[in-house]
């Protein structure tokens, strides 16, 4: 049966993941899933396509969400780690993401002077307020934090074992599951759409309409379209060189545009998640193109 092998939360949006062995989703994505983000002064985004350093930041949140730690993955660097009290209730400031306008509660100064000395940029630190009511789109609405789109990305270690097959016939090295950012990493997918069959059949994540895991259930929204943050080191928090992104572009354009690899999902209904769990697909469709 195809079960989660990882389940990975992204605390603050652009730096590194956390991985845990159960967590509760929740509409917006797996618990404190970006709900954080880094923002310049002004208020805009910041995203590993123009500061690939946020990689080196490796944020972590407490059950409760009240208190949130910041470290660098190049302690000897000079970055301590940052311990900070999470407030609610500070004003509110207008942030953009991808041109569009949320409101944002900023963390204050100490925070904001430990992401700028590690970015070298001036950044400020913002959090979701509890008002936060962003519809995402896709074939199942929903709602997310500060992710790009939708609530949960996943990807199967299929889809991820052919792409190094297809970088190996150029001479390309593998790369680590963590270049796709997932939220839920799947062993195998059935290789049937009525999954009578088990086995390892790339991309069939693609096909999934509706599952459930655990005690919660996703509905199929989109493909995940990749950008320049798949170049990316996250262990170096530097770009690399061309790949993933010249391979899948030999096969796995989209129509709409640009290249995909994985899928996004809406949550339907919330619930408790844990590695070890089935995947249980109880719609299946045929893949965008």
């Amino acid at each position: 049966m195809a079960t989660v092998v990882e389940l990975i939360t992204y605390p603050v949006k652009g730096c590194a993941g956390t991985s845990v062995d159960s967590t509760h989703l929740t509409p917006a994505g797996l618990a404190h899933d970006r709900s954080f983000m880094v923002v310049s002064v002004d208020g805009v985004y910041r995203t590993q396509r123009r500061d690939p350093r946020l990689a080196l930041v490796r944020p972590t949140v407490s059950a409760d969400g009240s208190r949130l730690t910041l470290a660098s993955a190049q302690p000897e660097s000079g970055h301590g780690a940052l311990h900070l009290d999470v407030t609610t209730s500070a004003p509110r400031r207008d942030v953009d993401l991808f041109g569009a306008t949320y409101r944002g509660i900023d963390q204050g100064d100490e925070a904001a002077a430990w992401l700028t000395d590690l970015l070298g940029t001036p950044s400020r630190l913002v959090r979701v307020p509890p008002e936060h009511d962003r519809k995402t789109d896709g074939l199942t609405p929903g709602t997310s934090g500060y992710a790009d789109s939708s609530a949960v990305h996943v990807l199967s270690r299929a889809s991820l074992a052919h792409l190094h097959t297809r970088m190996a016939e150029r001479g390309a090295p593998p790369l680590a599951m963590d270049r796709f950012r997932p939220n839920i990493v799947i062993d195998s997918l059935p290789e049937g759409c009525q999954g009578e069959d088990w086995g390892a059949e790339p991309h069939a994540e693609d096909r999934i309409r509706r599952a459930t895991i655990g005690a919660a259930e996703l509905g199929y929204t989109k493909l995940a379209v990749r950008c320049a943050v798949t170049l990316v080191d996250q262990k170096a928090g530097a770009r690399g060189g061309p790949e993933p992104l010249r391979t899948l572009a030999g096969y796995r354009r989209f129509s709409a545009g640009g290249v995909v690899f994985g899928a996004k999902f809406a949550v339907v209904r919330p619930g408790k998640l844990s590695v070890g769990d089935e995947v249980a697909v109880e719609e299946w469709g045929d893949a965008e193109t």
